[in-house]
Parts: C-alpha cells; structure tokens; sequence
C-alpha cells in the first residue's frame, strides 16, 4: 500500500485537464512527441511541455530520448492510474 504522501504526489501530478487529457490519450496510443500532443490535443507545445514536465515529475509518464526527438508513454503508475479514471 502506498503511504499517503506517494499517492499526493500522483494526484497531485494529474490534478490539471491537460494532464489529464495527455495522460488519456497516450493510454491509446503510446510513444507521441511532443508535436503529436499538441497537434491531437490542439494545444501549444509550450503549455503541454509544462504539463508533460509535471507528470514525468510525478511519476506519471516517461520520456524515451531518440537522438533529438522526444517520444512520451505513460509509466506503469500512469497505467494504474488511468485503471483509476475509468471506474470513478
């Protein structure tokens, strides 16, 4: 069982649309850059380069680097996670 303070940092994490609507659509299709994001959601990279920045911090999300792209994925927790969502 997670301590009270581990399960602040995920809610904490995903406590924000964007993350939210990111966190949902890579639960469809993994592996997105940061460009893919912006363009499915129809959002400014900067702001969800913010919002992917807090949930990588969270432990939400992982970043894989391939040379100068960026490709995102949800973290097993991020999985869980969503788990979570879809029977609230």
């Amino acid at each position: 069982m997670k301590t009270s303070r581990q399960l602040e940092r995920y809610f904490k994490g995903a406590a924000n649309h964007w993350r939210l609507d990111i966190m949902k659509l890579l639960y469809q299709e993994e592996d997105l850059s940061l460009e893919d994001l912006a363009e499915t959601l129809n959002a400014n990279v900067k702001t969800l380069s913010e919002h992917t920045k807090r949930l990588v911090q969270a432990g939400l999300l992982n970043k894989t680097y391939h040379g100068r792209a960026v490709a995102h994925s949800l973290s097993p927790y991020g999985r869980k996670f969503i788990g979570f969502i879809k029977t609230f």
